[in-house]
């Protein structure tokens, strides 16, 4: 018996003072997502990339508005938000500890405001994506001029661009390549 206390004050403590002292945690720990309303541009990226439906966006198209949501119930904390985020608007801190009292303190959300297509009016994007786009084409070295200039198209819709495009298709003559085909 003396023998064994010997071995156990030898050996030392094998638990650890946790909850009472800090927990040490490695380098590479995966914890809660932080988010930062400020840096996000409300592409959905992380939305369509989480496995476990913890992150959601949804539009509110009368008030012209995009909400962006993530519930920590449900996150499994895999990181591919992280991941995808191309503004680094989410990353994982070293926070574990998640306990609350009330189910609605484990709910984030961030409201973005919708732009309206400069055609139809109809609203298309997020403004903050928009302005994202434009800042881009300034770092590749576009002048500000030239990319105020191409503003329109940035903030016109998909269906409107695709009608632009075919109304420039229907200016070609297509007679001359028809006729050369059937000679042949």
């Amino acid at each position: 018996m003396l023998k064994l206390f010997k071995t156990i004050l030898k050996t030392g403590e094998a638990t650890l003072k946790y909850p009472f002292a800090p927990m040490p945690i490695s380098p590479g720990f995966r914890g809660k997502p932080e988010y930062k309303p400020e840096q996000c541009i409300a592409c959905g990226a992380c939305a369509i990339a989480c496995p476990s439906n913890a992150l959601s966006m949804s539009a509110n198209v009368e008030a012209g508005e995009h909400t962006w949501q993530l519930f920590l119930g449900n996150c499994i904390f895999c990181g591919r938000c992280e991941e995808v985020c191309p503004t680094k608007a989410i990353v994982l801190s070293q926070e574990f500890e998640l306990a609350v009292g009330n189910k609605n303190d484990l709910f984030q959300n961030a409201t973005f405001k919708i732009a309206n297509c400069t055609c139809c009016e109809k609203p298309f994007a997020p403004q903050k994506e928009i302005e994202y786009t434009a800042d881009l084409l300034k770092q590749t070295g576009m002048s500000a001029e030239a990319v105020e200039a191409c503003r329109d198209q940035l903030q016109t819709c998909a269906d409107c661009k695709r009608k632009q495009s075919m109304r420039a298709t229907d200016k070609v003559e297509l007679t001359g390549f028809m006729q050369k085909g059937n000679e042949a």
